[in-house]
C-alpha cells in the first residue's frame, strides 16, 4: 500500500475532507488530491503533521502491508463461496480465526 493509499484510508476513517487537510497543512486542495492520487509525492516536511493530524505514528504513512478481505459471488463455481481475508496484525488474524471457528461449530449444532 502506497502513502498515497494511506493517506485516503487514514482521510476516509477521520471523516475529514480533501479540503479540510490541505487547509491544516496550508497547502492547495489540488496538492492534496494529487498525494492521495500519487500524481506528486509528499514532500518530507509535511509527513510529521499528517500523522499529527490523522493520530498515527510516521510510519504508519507509509505502511505496505495490507488488510484485503474478498468474497467469491462467482456462481459459475458450481456454487461454491469463498472468503479470503489477508490480515497483516497476528493478534488480529488469530482473534478472527478463532471467532470463525466458534461460529462454525455453532452452526454445526
Amino acid at each position: 500500500m502506497s502513502v498515497g493509499t494511506n493517506l485516503k484510508k487514514l482521510r476516509s476513517k477521520t471523516k475529514y475532507s480533501q479540503q479540510d487537510i490541505a487547509d491544516m497543512l496550508n497547502v492547495d486542495r489540488l496538492t492534496y488530491i494529487n498525494w492521495e492520487n500519487e500524481t506528486t509525492e509528499v514532500k518530507s516536511g509535511y509527513i510529521p503533521k499528517l500523522a499529527e493530524i490523522f493520530g498515527v505514528k510516521i510510519e504508519d504513512l507509509f505502511e505496505t502491508s495490507t488488510n484485503i478481505v474478498g468474497v467469491n459471488n462467482d456462481y459459475s463455481t458450481g456454487g461454491q463461496h469463498g472468503i479470503i481475508i489477508n490480515l497483516s496484525d497476528k493478534d488480529l488474524a488469530e482473534k478472527l480465526s478463532e471467532q470463525i471457528q466458534e461460529l462454525i461449530k455453532s452452526l454445526k449444532k
